[in-house]
């Protein structure tokens, strides 16, 4: 992937620093036990909605609570890892700005949190063990960088465009949160089954993907970003976090009713679809007959 020299984001807070949590964020309602926790870690283990929306639930609770940290600085300039989230941060702010200014609407750029353990957040309290996520009550994308060796040596997807993967499909999420399709969706919470419930997270899972394949598309056409072996890179990442694959990978049963991201062959397949075509128009996965 060709992202040396190219601009970088000021929207990258660094709170390594502080060594994670000033303080304890809750979920109201029942206590939670180490099963809810696991639960939460699977669904939620890899691009997927804050972790903590799912402890709440879980719980049959209300809002989650959190309280400050310290001051967040900027990531030192000789540090490789954030030189590079913070580039791809950059230039998915360069294509959605395009995007939705042709759309005559404006992007309201995310910003972007590295933290080590732990820290608090406006969706609750944050852990490195929950991967990646997007909070929509701050619109900030959370990450411990630690989780790239993660990804590299555990789930077997190396490669720095698998790693872009990851930051382009949280700002999916933030895309969608702005375009109102996240909140649309939390309204059906308690109004569905909890399988239907989990249909509806699938779908926004894979748009996610597609609006990360929306990504790659523009930047490779403005800048010619992608480099080969890129896009291999990013559909083997799709395919090692798959629902199907992390629950064999547990060493359970693959139920489909409990997915909550997709199958591999979905994430692939929709992730794909952002790349060719390039069109947010072609990420309605709510409306797509097949999946």
């Amino acid at each position: 992937m060709k992202w040396e020299g190219n601009r970088q984001s000021e929207n990258v807070e660094d709170r390594r620093a502080g060594g994670g949590s000033s303080g304890r964020g809750g979920v109201g309602g029942r206590g939670i036990g180490i099963g809810s926790i696991a639960i939460a870690l699977v669904v939620s283990y890899f691009l997927g909605i804050n972790p903590m929306t799912v402890l709440s639930l879980l719980s049959g609770g209300g809002p989650v609570t959190s309280t400050q940290t310290a001051p967040a600085q900027k990531p030192p300039a000789d540090d490789q890892m954030a030189r590079f989230v913070s580039t791809v941060l950059a230039d998915t702010e360069d294509v959605w700005k395009d995007v939705f200014t042709r759309g005559g609407a404006s992007y309201q750029e995310p910003r972007l949190v590295l933290f080590r353990g732990t820290t608090d957040t406006a969706c609750g309290p944050g852990e490195a063990a929950m991967g990646p996520f997007y909070c929509p009550a701050d619109q900030k994308v959370y990450i411990d960088l630690g989780f790239y060796e993660t990804l590299k040596n555990r789930l077997g997807a190396p490669g720095d465009f698998a790693q872009a993967y990851v930051i382009a499909h949280e700002v999916g999420h933030h895309v969608q949160h702005l375009l109102g399709i996240s909140t649309k969706m939390e309204q059906r919470r308690g109004r569905v089954s909890q399988v239907e419930f989990n249909a509806l997270s699938v779908r926004l899972e894979l748009q996610a993907d597609c609006f990360a394949g929306v990504w790659a598309h523009h930047a490779q056409a403005s800048r010619q970003l992608l480099e080969q072996g890129d896009v291999e890179e990013a559909m083997n990442a799709a395919a090692r976090i798959g629902d199907d694959a992390l629950q064999r990978a547990g060493g359970g049963a693959v139920v489909p009713d409990s997915f909550t991201h997709g199958t591999s062959a979905q994430r692939q397949r929709w992730f794909d679809t952002g790349l060719k075509n390039g069109s947010v128009k072609g990420c309605d996965t709510f409306s797509a007959r097949q999946l």
